[in-house]
């Protein structure tokens, strides 16, 4: 027999051993007396036993800390209570780490003790080592995505080459926001025999719900909720969308299903307090998010919905510690960045919520939410050069709100800049006529009056008289339509040109006091749209 028979042998006649111990000690564990497991696995040779020992050990230690916490602080001050067993667990298996007697669920231990120490670097090359030693160990993959910050770091990462890696690329791709990648990956998953895989369809939802395609996100959830209608894995993240569309009769749906499904999930108390939320009833959201933390102290989402809800109610200093908190479970977290630098910002601390919109932006570079706030703080700081740069590209990757080239235009009109700031409005209402929105818009008649007055000041009357026309169809602009209506008829009698030469495109030329470009534009041509 050889040597590598003989160890399998070895461990098996452990494994007989140590099966009665095994037995009953599985028993309270599940009963959640950790305590009374480890007491009875003491002792134990098998690696299923020491292992069983040892994450009972840390399992007692993290619900005495969540216990001491509990009552006398509440949740918001968990992070900062240490389990206490986390040192002499680090040295216990450290000591067997070195003597290469870890298998890989130790080894998933093993990482997991040294990321709560705050051992990250040691953490990540443990958890590698832990996925070579059992690639099927999903949790192994997901404790390593939470400690990759960046591309780059993925990529230097040796990892086996085992099927389930797909997974955790797809995985990782959607939490580095490379949507494109992440969907390429999902597809073909789809296409090598998982097309039947309800978490496929839910995470092809999330990477959707990241991208802001709400509706294609909505698309699958119910798509999800007609195959598994017991399924309550990523229904906070269904929530949100729902919340996002203000859709309060689907989301009260949802959470009275959820509630009878299983009430005492975390994901279904996320979903009540986002119902809550809609309906401006923020002090039971809060609770709900609170009672979502008590179940599970690392819940991402419930921290960050928990720091929105404490935004509203005004209480900064409760939302602050609740998006640290998100921070500190997920470093990626946009929405918790974000709303630091929203909560700073309301305390007028702007050099604060300038480094954490800064934070957000690096996360999500494609979101124009983010630089148009960046934009802002920048002008609060008379950093004028460098919003101008953050409007204009709010504007270039998509402008969601539709405010970049107002602010941008404000701006230009603030510093004198009449070409710069008439440019941006031509191309702002040219983008509303293009999509056919509403005209009756305070946004839209404060650049019609701006052009009207720009026009009348070059003596193109043609060009401002139309202007002045449409802000007449606004109620906020009809007296100053009127005005310059007046002034333009009057200069017309006395006899003065009547426009520029108006047979020329309505074209300025590039941008002289910054580096902002702007793409050049054909005549403001509003006679053929109706509001």
């Amino acid at each position: 027999m050889t040597e590598n028979n003989l160890q399998p042998l070895s461990s098996l006649q452990e494994d007989v051993q140590d099966f009665d111990a095994l037995c009953l000690a599985k028993s309270y564990f599940d009963l959640k007396e950790y305590d009374r497991a480890a007491y009875f696995l003491r002792g134990c040779s098998s690696q299923k036993g020491y292992f069983l020992y040892m994450y009972s050990c840390y399992l007692s230690g993290e619900k005495k800390k969540d216990d001491e916490t509990v009552d006398s602080l509440g949740p918001l001050e968990k992070g900062q209570v240490r389990n206490e067993a986390l040192r002499e667990l680090r040295a216990e298996l450290s000591k067997k780490h070195r003597a290469g007697e870890l298998d890989g669920f130790a080894l998933y231990l093993y990482g997991v003790v040294l990321r709560k120490l705050d051992l990250l670097k040691e953490a990540v090359d443990v958890f590698v080592e832990a996925i070579h030693a059992l690639p099927l160990h999903w949790g192994s993959w997901l404790e390593l995505c939470n400690l990759i910050t960046n591309i780059e770091m993925l990529k230097s990462l040796s990892l086996p080459d085992c099927w389930i890696k797909d997974f955790f690329l797809a995985h990782m791709y959607t939490e580095l926001q490379m949507i494109k990648e992440a969907l390429q990956k999902y597809q073909s998953l789809i296409d090598v025999g998982f097309s039947k895989s309800t978490y496929i369809i839910s995470q092809i939802a999330v990477a959707y719900h990241n991208i802001r395609d709400i509706d294609q996100a909505l698309l699958l959830f119910n798509e999800l909720r007609n195959q598994d209608p017991y399924r309550i894995e990523n229904m906070d993240t269904f929530s949100n969308l729902l919340y996002v569309r203000s859709m309060k009769a689907e989301l009260s749906f949802l959470a009275h299903d959820l509630a009878e499904i299983d009430k005492y999930r975390v994901e279904t108390c996320c979903v009540i307090g986002n119902y809550y939320s809609l309906r401006s009833q923020h002090e039971k959201a809060a609770l709900y998010f609170q009672r979502a933390l008590k179940l599970n102290p690392r819940c991402l989402g419930a921290w960050t919905l928990m720091g929105h809800e404490y935004m509203e109610m005004k209480n900064t200093s409760a939302a602050i510690q609740a998006y640290r908190h998100a921070i500190e479970v997920n470093k990626r977290d946009y929405r918790a960045w974000y709303g630091l630098g929203q909560t700073y910002e309301i305390l007028k601390l702007h050099f604060y919520c300038l480094y954490y919109y800064r934070r957000a932006h690096q996360l999500r570079p494609n979101d124009s939410r983010m630089l148009v706030a960046l934009g802002e703080c920048y002008e609060k700081l008379s950093q004028l050069v460098e919003a101008k740069k953050c409007y204009w590209r709010a504007y270039s990757v998509g402008d969601v709100e539709r405010m970049a080239l107002l602010k941008l235009a404000k701006l230009h009109e603030q510093l004198n800049e009449s070409d710069d700031a008439a440019q941006c409005y031509i191309i702002y209402i040219q983008d509303v006529y293009s999509c056919a929105e509403p005209l009756e818009h305070v946004e839209v008649s404060t650049a019609l009056r701006y052009l009207g007055q720009y026009y009348f000041k070059n003596k193109r009357y043609d060009e401002a008289a139309l202007c002045a026309q449409r802000c007449c169809d606004s109620n906020d602009a009809r007296e100053e339509g009127k005005a310059l209506l007046r002034q333009i008829s009057q200069v017309r009698e006395q006899g003065e040109a009547a426009s520029a030469d108006v047979s020329h495109p309505c074209v300025f030329g590039p941008l002289s006091n910054n580096n902002t470009p702007v793409r050049r534009v054909s005549p403001l041509d509003l006679s053929s749209v109706t509001p």
